[in-house]
């Protein structure tokens, strides 16, 4: 089996609150390999000094995908202008919908900005089909008591975020099929991980140092793209190992993307702009 990996992208900083590395799309991957993911940030590790004003990002809008952070360490709080606001913690996950358009605002928590520490969150940009870009938007907090487990190799563990693995249900609910699995590996430990062949599969090592069907893939922020038809790889890790699975149905559908909107064309990204600046997306 061929395993494409590749490192980071660019890094740079969101608002002043997220210090971001940027595993695609600006490291080039082609975008039919990974559809309907997106793009993948990954922010941090980094320990931050307590502060007097939350660190962040503020009022920004959305149209036509979902974003999807996962927090590892630190606390995020959200709100947007369809009224949901709520806090992730570590484990949490948060599932937004933006479809039709939303404004919203993501900053470190009062309480974590107040205590500082460290800061660990991936977030994803997940596209959505045309037939469901212009639906209502929608807003699921994940907490890590909803996200079922599944005990894999001898001592580590497979979170199930989205889709299905060994009959357990994702916590998420999706437009299009698709498995988002938070996997811990530990040391010494192997497995088989089962796919749907169906599916494009990338696997983000975090950290840590693991044997990909014995192509060798370690240290931090590292991709490996699976090639098309996979329907199980072989994992062996030879440290403690933090890989998120994203495994999904290809849309296969033009994409047009300007800054925060993705549309199927441009004449849809200039009715995104215009609905936007008069309000037609909420306000905060």
């Amino acid at each position: 089996m061929k395993i494409e990996v590749l490192p980071q992208g660019a890094a740079y900083w969101v608002g002043d609150g997220f210090p971001v590395r940027n595993m695609f799309p600006s490291n080039h991957l082609e975008p039919s390999k990974i559809s309907p993911f997106l793009m993948l940030d990954y922010a941090g590790p980094l320990l931050f000094e307590p502060a007097n004003q939350p660190r962040g990002v503020d009022q920004h809008p959305h149209r036509g995908f979902e974003t999807v952070t996962i927090a590892y360490q630190g606390s995020v709080a959200h709100r947007d202008s369809g009224g949901n606001a709520g806090v992730i913690h570590p484990g949490d996950v948060q599932w937004m919908t933006a479809a039709s358009g939303v404004v919203h605002e993501e900053k470190h928590d009062p309480d974590f900005t107040a205590r500082g520490g460290m800061f660990e969150m991936v977030q994803l940009w997940v596209n959505l089909p045309k037939a469901h870009k212009m639906s209502p938007p929608k807003y699921q907090a994940l907490t890590a008591a909803d996200i079922p487990n599944v005990a894999v190799g001898s001592k580590s563990t497979l979170r199930v975020i989205a889709g299905e693995y060994a009959g357990a249900n994702g916590a998420a609910s999706t437009f299009t099929p698709m498995g988002v699995f938070n996997l811990r590996l530990a040391a010494g430990d192997e497995m088989t991980l089962n796919l749907n062949p169906a599916f494009n599969t990338t696997l983000f090592l975090l950290d840590g140092d693991v044997t990909v069907d014995k192509q060798s893939v370690q240290g931090e922020a590292k991709l490996a793209v699976l090639p098309g038809g996979t329907a199980s790889v072989q994992l062996t890790a030879t440290a403690d190992s933090k890989i998120l699975v994203l495994s999904g149905e290809v849309i296969d559908e033009p994409v047009a993307q300007h800054g925060p909107f993705v549309m199927n064309t441009r004449e849809e990204l200039v009715q995104a702009f215009k609905d936007y600046q008069e309000g037609r997306m909420g306000r905060l």
